[in-house]
């Protein structure tokens, strides 16, 4: 299935790349591997995530050894990334 990141996963994405590389240089390599793993494995098995509570049809898919998540739903033949949230911030404003 094809993954198609919203236009909400901009500032994620970028909170993202700031953290590791401002943040937690030693850990960016890492990082990198491991969300591009997580994609794979959410393109590859799109109802992994765990669905979250009072919001039907979303999941969340925590990214390993990681504090984020990718928050997501599945539409017909694709999978909309809604959010790369971090799970250290507040969950009210997830979606």
């Amino acid at each position: 299935m094809q993954l198609v990141f919203l236009p909400s996963t901009r500032s994620d994405l970028s909170w993202m790349r700031t953290y590791y590389t401002s943040v937690f240089p030693p850990g960016a390599n890492r990082a990198a591997e491991h969300y591009r793993m997580a994609c794979s494995v959410i393109r590859n098995n799109p109802l992994i995530g765990h669905p979250v509570e009072d919001m039907p049809g979303v999941r969340e898919f925590p990214i390993r050894r990681m504090p984020f998540s990718v928050i997501y739903r599945v539409v017909d033949d694709r999978i909309e990334v809604l959010r790369i949230w971090d799970q250290r911030g507040d969950r009210s404003g997830l979606v």
